[in-house]
C-alpha cells in the first residue's frame, strides 16, 4: 500500500490551514481499491473537545470528533452540511474529502489535564463516525480512549462501524474506571435498502454482531434504530423484523428515530430518492413540507410501534445477565418529546 502526497503550494497550504482551523494541512491520496477516489486532509487541530450548540436540548454537552466527512456515504447524513463550512461539497465531497485531525489523541490528553476541564461526559460519533474506514489507517481512537481512561472521564460512542471491536480491551478497561456507553446504529435490516442508502457501511447483521460481541465481553450496548425511513423501512413487518434482530443480538435497549432532512442532507437525499424511488418524491415533499422533521404524529406512531415490539421481544434493562444502565449515546426518547435526533443520523 502506498501513500502519495498531492502537490499543494504554500499559498494554498496557508489558506487551507485557515479554512480548517488548523496549524497545517497535508493532503494525501491512498492508491488501494478501498480508498480509491478519497482524499484525506491531515490537519493539526487547535482544539478537540467541542461544545454542542443548543446543548440544553441534547443528551450530551461535549463531543470529540477526530474526523470530518465520512466514507460511510449515508445519503441522509445530517453532518453533510458541516462540509459547506469548509467550502467543500456536501454531496459526493462529504463522502470523499475526509478531514483527519491527526493530533487528536495528544490534544485531547492535554485538554483533559487542563484545570478548566471538569470531567464532563464526552460523546463521540455524534457528527461523523469515529470508526469509519479511515480509522483503520489513522488509528486515532486507541489514543483517544486511552486518554479518557487515564483521566477516568465518562464517555459514549455511537457507531455504524465494526472496527470498534479492535478497541474492545481499551473499552473494557475504561469501563472499570468510568461510565462508558456504547450504541450501534441499525435502522433496518433490509439488505437491498442498505446497499443503496448506506453504501459504505458494514451490513446491518455485521453491526449486530458487534452488539453480540460487546455483550459477551460484559459491555452493554444499545441500538439506535435510526433512521426509520418513511415508506421504505417503516412497514409493520419491517419494524418487527428489525426489532426481532436487535433483540436477538442482546442489545440493552432500542431507540427509534425517524429520518430527518436538514439542509445539505435534504438535497442529497432527495436526489437519491428521485433516482431510486421517483414515485415517492411527492409523498416526501408533503411529509416534510413543514421542515426537517416528519410530522409529530408520524414520529409518535413509529416510536409507539417500536416500543411495543421491544416489550414483546424483551429488550430492556430488566433482561437477565445484561447491565441495567442504558448507554448514554442513545437515550430513550418518549414519544411525546421534542424531536431530538443525534447528528450522526
Amino acid at each position: 500500500m502506498r501513500w502519495e502526497n498531492l502537490t499543494v503550494d504554500s499559498e494554498h497550504s496557508r489558506a487551507d490551514a485557515a479554512l480548517f482551523g488548523a496549524e497545517a494541512v497535508t493532503t494525501r491520496t491512498f492508491d488501494t481499491p478501498e480508498f480509491r477516489g478519497i482524499t484525506f486532509h491531515e490537519i493539526r487541530a487547535r482544539s478537540i473537545i467541542n461544545r454542542v450548540p443548543g446543548a440544553s436540548r441534547m443528551p450530551f454537552e461535549w463531543t470529540v470528533n477526530p474526523y470530518r466527512g465520512c466514507t460511510h456515504a449515508c445519503v441522509y447524513c445530517f453532518a453533510r452540511r458541516t462540509h459547506s463550512y469548509l467550502d467543500l461539497d456536501t454531496g459526493h465531497g462529504f463522502d470523499s474529502q475526509i478531514v483527519v485531525k491527526v493530533n487528536a489523541p495528544e490534544l485531547l490528553r492535554r485538554q483533559l489535564a487542563s484545570r478548566r476541564w471538569h470531567g464532563d461526559h464526552i460523546a463521540m460519533g455524534t457528527n461523523v463516525d469515529c470508526y469509519q474506514r479511515a480509522e483503520g489507517r489513522y488509528r486515532l481512537m486507541p489514543g483517544i480512549l486511552a486518554a479518557l481512561r487515564d483521566h477516568a472521564n465518562p464517555f459514549s460512542i455511537l457507531t455504524k462501524g465494526t472496527l470498534i471491536l479492535r478497541d474492545l480491551e481499551l473499552l473494557r478497561r475504561a469501563a472499570e474506571v468510568t461510565d462508558v456507553g456504547v450504541s450501534v446504529s441499525v435502522g433496518f435490516t433490509d439488505e437491498t435498502l442498505w446497499r443503496t442508502v448506506e453504501p459504505g457501511t458494514p451490513a446491518p447483521e455485521r453491526r449486530l454482531d458487534v452488539v453480540r460481541t460487546l455483550a459477551r465481553h460484559g459491555i452493554g450496548c444499545g441500538v439506535l434504530m435510526a433512521p426509520v425511513i418513511p415508506f421504505l423501512s417503516d412497514r409493520p413487518e419491517q419494524l418487527r423484523s428489525t426489532v426481532r434482530a436487535i433483540a436477538a443480538s442482546g442489545a440493552t435497549s432500542v431507540t427509534p428515530l425517524v429520518l430527518h432532512l436538514r439542509p445539505g442532507a435534504r438535497e442529497w437525499f432527495m436526489a437519491w430518492l428521485s433516482r431510486h424511488h421517483p414515485y415517492l418524491v411527492g409523498r416526501y415533499e408533503r411529509l416534510y413540507a413543514d421542515g426537517a422533521y416528519a410530522p409529530r404524529w408520524y414520529q409518535r406512531r413509529i416510536t409507539r410501534q417500536v416500543h411495543e415490539l421491544a416489550q414483546e421481544y424483551g429488550i430492556g434493562p430488566a433482561r437477565p445477565g445484561l447491565p441495567r444502565r442504558t448507554p448514554a449515546a442513545a437515550p430513550a426518547l418518549p414519544g411525546t418529546a421534542e424531536p431530538t435526533q443525534l447528528t450522526l443520523l
